[in-house]
């Protein structure tokens, strides 16, 4: 990499700035005209959905519906560069251990079927017929309570039933996902409060709400195309008010890069009419501080005569537990409010008085809200803010927690999960003549747990990037080892893949984008979004290798090679025609699925029920819940925040996706050519003792007897609240503690990791 430069950027989202981002990676990844043509049929009713994040896709798209992210997703897997049997021979799992994330995904796309070769710390070809059947004599060989079975976000409807089925016929629950590492919270918490896992709005919502709530989720670089519904809100003059630490520039302001005048003209539409920088972990205590507003503010309309603050028919009507949460809310101290939140207490009840007069509210937010020890209970008290004024089932209003991976919400649908309870395991039994495991399985921390002590024996990923994703790397990567079995199911070759078992394979899979000719001809699959929307989508590109198969291939296979024949599961036939998956998921979940096979290419997608948004309360009282937190912080076990102690957020940069790097720029953050970074306020840099530019080191205060350290950061002074600091994910995950997470989900608390600064005593520079 060229020498870091931090240098302010003063552009806009959007602009000129994401088109010039777009033709630098088509010219890097030797993307000829053909290839970009294709991002026509990005996110189009008769099109592929998106591989990168899982915002919604319109009924009536643009031209151009595809985002600078989606873009790179699209660019990143279209690749021609090319990873098969000559690159493992040229370099050693070792050497390879050395390359950064980037390095390792950029060298393009796999190739063929691989198991790793212990005397030459290489991976060598193996015949696909060969691989299953040592796969499955392993997983014969093991007791199926310790294996895992792991799913990315990406995996269609499909291929997520048919895995979920392998897991469960095989003997466990061990469905961990990648929802266990972001969204958790919300399907906890919801389900709760209102007795929904998922969130009540859809795409249409944003046409007619009055206001926009804003937590904890960067749009510009997390799900750049939601700026478009916001910019529209915006032109009706809807309020946007946001509530984060860091100011994002996608929340600050948007050109939109489809409009000709706007890139004529450099104009810029205005996002967020409020913007309070609440601190890491001060949500609980704003939103708090909101309701204690409220409740003011209806006491005194009562006293004077005017109309209510409160809903109160919706309330009376709908809702269970007003009294206590009032109670709590009225007895907490301002002061108390103010200094966890980080804002004012005018700030605060400016924030409230606009709600107070809007009459649909939307409330959105992302991983911001859910990634503390306490985040279960900040997505339910943002569910109580709502309501209070009834914004959930009413036109306009609801709650849209913002997934990240393309079918993560999906992939719970049909089944991925180590809750029991969230599947339906009689209608299963009777229609595949099996006994499904009732015990619970593992998520994503306890496998981790699992791993270190040894109880997990088997690893089995279907996509991503597992290793690096999750908290405590460095004590991961040395257990990882320790086990018997790996087998990683990818498009390219990232770090899980070099971190192995005993016995390794990978296994290469045909990508979304690409065409996937099965028995009965060319096959399509199916995905849901964040707005709990069913689409279709279709590949359009010459598969990359004559070796790859497709996902649902290659879980048949697994099961085809580990378990016992059943002729109630035609695994072949599954394979040849995916519209036979699609019916037995229907079969298995009618009330969700009804005709999927004939809608799921309808114009803005077939809308799965949720009971919630029909005001149907299926929770225990039969009601929504107001559920009282148990205080105002987040992360209440976190050490005394002293002189040398701040609280650590993880980011993305505009140049990532989750584990996915494509390059070494944040460009709304100003930053070019590193990931080695650390923002902090100036007040702190004083406090400290470390200048901007000054290279650190950062490490985790801990009693478990464990040493946590990153070094070689570069110190950026930014605008982030003071005692908080920010760096780039997944490089700082190894600072994050296996027990530091949820208390309720196991969600790792990523957004609020305690560390402490030290002088470097080298420039920090990436490999």
């Amino acid at each position: 990499m060229a020498d870091p430069k931090i240098e302010p950027y003063n552009g806009p989202a959007g602009g000129w700035g994401s088109a010039a981002s777009l033709a630098e990676i088509l010219l890097r990844e030797e993307i000829p005209a053909s290839g970009a043509a294709l991002l026509l049929k990005q996110n189009k009713p008769d099109g592929f959905m998106c591989t990168s994040c899982a915002w919604s896709k319109p009924s009536k798209p643009a031209m151009f519906e595809y985002c600078e992210n989606g873009a790179k997703a699209t660019v990143w897997e279209q690749t021609p560069k090319r990873v098969g049997p000559d690159f493992f021979a040229e370099h050693t799992v070792t050497e390879l251990l050395g390359w950064s994330d980037y390095a390792l995904e950029e060298k393009g796309r796999l190739t063929h079927p691989l198991r790793y070769d212990p005397a030459s710390d290489r991976y060598v070809p193996v015949a696909w017929a060969e691989a299953f059947a040592e796969i499955g004599w392993e997983l014969r060989a093991l007791d199926p309570k310790s294996v895992v079975c792991y799913a990315s976000g990406r995996a269609s409807l499909e291929t997520s039933y048919m895995y979920a089925l392998f897991a469960r016929m095989y003997g466990n629950n061990n469905l961990p996902d990648s929802s266990n590492m972001c969204h958790e919270p919300t399907s906890v918490g919801l389900k709760a409060s209102i007795g929904s896992a998922v969130g009540t709005t859809v795409l249409e919502d944003f046409e007619t709400t009055d206001l926009i709530l804003f937590f904890g989720q960067n749009v510009g670089s997390n799900s750049p195309r939601m700026l478009h519904p916001l910019q529209e809100a915006r032109k009706r003059r809807v309020p946007i008010v946001t509530f984060n630490p860091l100011r994002e520039r996608g929340l600050e302001r948007f050109t939109n890069p489809q409009s000709p005048i706007e890139m004529a003209t450099r104009s810029e539409t205005e996002i967020s009419t409020q913007y309070h920088q609440v601190k890491a972990g001060g949500d609980i205590a704003a939103l708090t501080g909101m309701c204690k507003a409220l409740f003011s503010a209806d006491d005194e309309a009562q006293a004077v005569g005017r109309p209510r603050i409160l809903d109160v028919a919706f309330i009376e009507e709908h809702t269970h537990g007003l009294d206590a949460f009032k109670a709590f809310c009225e007895g907490q101290d301002w002061a108390a409010l103010e200094a966890r939140s980080g804002l004012t207490r005018a700030a605060i009840e400016s924030a409230a008085a606009v709600y107070g007069r809007a009459r649909a509210v939307l409330g959105v937010y992302g991983m911001g809200l859910t990634q503390h020890r306490k985040g279960t209970e900040s997505v339910q008290m943002l569910v109580n803010l709502m309501l209070l004024r009834g914004n959930v089932g009413r036109p306009g209003a609801g709650l849209c927690p913002v997934r990240g991976h393309s079918n993560v919400q999906g992939q719970r649908t049909v089944g991925i999960t180590e809750k029991p309870e969230l599947a339906p395991l009689d209608t299963l039994a009777e229609q595949y003549g099996f006994e499904p495991p009732r015990e619970k399985g593992l998520n994503t921390v306890e496998a981790c747990e699992g791993i270190l002590d040894g109880s997990v024996k088997a690893f089995v990923s279907l996509g991503g990037n597992f290793v690096r994703a999750i908290p405590d790397t460095v004590r991961m990567e040395e257990a990882w080892r320790g086990m018997r079995l790996t087998v990683q199911i990818a498009t390219k070759l990232n770090r899980s893949h070099l971190v192995n078992g005993t016995v390794a394979y990978l296994l290469p899979c045909l990508g979304r984008i690409e065409i996937d000719a099965q028995a009965t001809g060319i096959q399509a699959v199916s995905m849901e979004d964040s707005t709990s929307c069913f689409h279709g989508s279709r590949g359009f590109t010459k598969p990359v290798s004559a070796e790859v198969r497709s996902e649902p291939w290659i879980v048949a296979e697994l099961a085809k090679a580990t378990l016992a024949p059943n002729p109630k599961v035609d695994w072949d036939a599954w394979v040849g025609d995916y519209a036979k998956v699609r019916d037995a998921i229907e079969a298995t979940y009618p009330s969700v699925f009804h005709d999927l096979n004939g809608r799921m290419f309808e114009p803005g997608g077939l809308h799965k029920p949720i009971p919630a948004r029909e005001r149907k309360w299926e929770t225990e009282t039969g009601k929504a819940n107001f559920i009282v937190p148990a205080g105002l912080d987040e992360d209440p076990d976190m050490p005394a925040r002293g002189p040398d102690i701040l609280d650590l957020i993880t980011l993305r940069s505009n140049d990532q996706f989750n584990t996915t790097i494509y390059g070494y720029d944040d460009r709304f953050r100003g930053v070019k050519g590193t990931r080695m970074i650390l923002f902090m306020n100036a007040a702190d840099l004083a406090r400290i003792g470390v200048r901007d530019g000054d290279s650190v080191n950062l490490s985790t205060p801990s009693e478990d007897g464990f040493t946590r350290t990153v070094k070689g950061l570069r110190v950026i002074a930014y605008d982030i609240p003071p005692g908080n600091c920010g760096g780039y994910y997944p490089e700082l995950n190894p600072l994050i503690p296996l027990w530091h997470h949820d208390e309720q989900s196991k969600t790792p608390a990523a957004k609020a990791i305690p560390v402490r600064i030290t002088p470097s005593t080298r420039r920090p520079r990436d490999p």
